[in-house]
């Protein structure tokens, strides 16, 4: 075999492995509902990266069905690790470790992915590497703009989750701000619902929200001037009850006042905290981070606070498993790799700095 030096895992944890820029990660991705592979070397050269989405199958239910998503993973799952091989060039036999989120997530879904990485592992005889998929989405910002100065503020937005984090180096976090109820993302598709615009609900606002007048309709912008935590459960009961008042209001301009309501918080909150702990960078990452309202807000924010902006690329912003490759080479450097007993987490590893309360 002709690796390009990490350690082989005789137990799984693969010894005192040394990550360096030959370093292959052959990492997947299964945490939720797209099914991904990605060949990544040295932390930051994306050699492939490929995604199975599964919106087809959940658009019907207006959200994900754990189960659904669990089956979809193991029937996609070989195709898509094949696909990412291929594309990338690189043999089997050249991945130096192989990576899997283990959380947070859906139990079964995760299950799936960090199952066949391990398999994978001990078949190479590989180090096998334990992912958080929010650490996960921090790497991907910095894997569009590897050079972006520390300390970095990391606005993270998706269906799930929405955190500050304050970066000081690659695997030093520390969370400064959270939702403490909806995510915003989850605030999407909910308003996206009510307004019967279908699943995914934030691509499906975004859209309509372009042809809207956002200052149509006043809704409120929670716990603006309170601290660095958001909130977007009293927004979505907001936007039923301005509808239910006054239901001949166009769903465009409803849409846009949304979404208009939530980027002011989110683009508040980020550049309060980027003041507050001396950030020289925020980067934006996660699956709302593909709403075109918020990337042109965060980058006029950042320009005008004199803060370098990272803006994952839309590819990039939803699940994929590059990101997850970028985090395994990280975490390979920093503290080697898991033993094949590491377990999953819905909530993410105890003990981790991003694991969800």
């Amino acid at each position: 075999m002709s690796g390009a030096g990490a350690a082989r895992a005789g137990d799984g944890r693969g010894g005192a492995t040394v990550a360096h820029d030959g370093t292959v990660v052959l990492a997947l991705e299964t945490s939720c509902d797209e099914t991904a592979a990605a060949v990544v070397m040295g932390g930051r050269d994306v050699r492939a990266s490929v995604v199975a989405s599964q919106l087809e199958a959940h658009a019907r239910y207006g959200g994900v069905v754990p189960e659904v998503a669990s089956r979809a993973h193991l029937e996609a799952l070989v195709p898509v690790l094949d696909e990412a091989l291929a594309r990338s060039g690189v043999a089997l036999e050249r991945v130096d470790a192989v990576a899997a989120t283990t959380g947070p997530g859906l139990i079964g879904a995760l299950l799936v992915g960090a199952s066949a990485a391990k398999a994978l592992a001990v078949v190479l005889e590989r180090p096998f590497v334990a992912v958080n998929h929010l650490e996960a989405h921090l790497h991907a910002a910095m894997l569009d703009d590897p050079e972006a100065p520390w300390p970095m503020i990391v606005l993270l937005v998706s269906g799930g989750h929405t955190l500050l984090v304050r970066v000081d180096a690659p695997g030093t976090y520390e969370v400064v701000g959270r939702t403490v109820d909806d995510a915003a993302g989850e605030a999407f598709d909910k308003v996206a619902r009510f307004l019967g615009l279908g699943y995914p609900g934030g691509p499906a606002i975004d859209r309509i929200a372009a042809t809207g007048d956002a200052d149509a309709m006043t809704l409120p912008r929670a716990m603006l001037q309170d601290g660095l935590d958001v909130s977007f459960s009293g927004l979505k009961t907001a936007v039923i009850n301005a509808v239910r008042a006054a239901p001949a209001t166009r769903t465009a301009d409803v849409a846009a006042a949304f979404q208009a309501a939530v980027v002011d918080v989110l683009v508040t909150k980020a550049r309060r905290a980027a003041r507050t702990h001396g950030a020289r960078s925020v980067a934006l990452g996660g699956g709302v981070a593909a709403n075109s309202l918020l990337r042109a807000r965060l980058a006029e924010a950042c320009a005008a606070d004199g803060l370098r902006v990272v803006l994952a690329s839309r590819e990039m912003c939803t699940d994929n498993a590059a990101m997850i490759a970028a985090a395994a080479w990280h975490r390979l450097a920093r503290r080697g790799a898991d033993g094949l007993d590491a377990p999953a987490f819905p909530s993410g590893r105890p003990g981790d700095p991003l694991a969800v309360p």
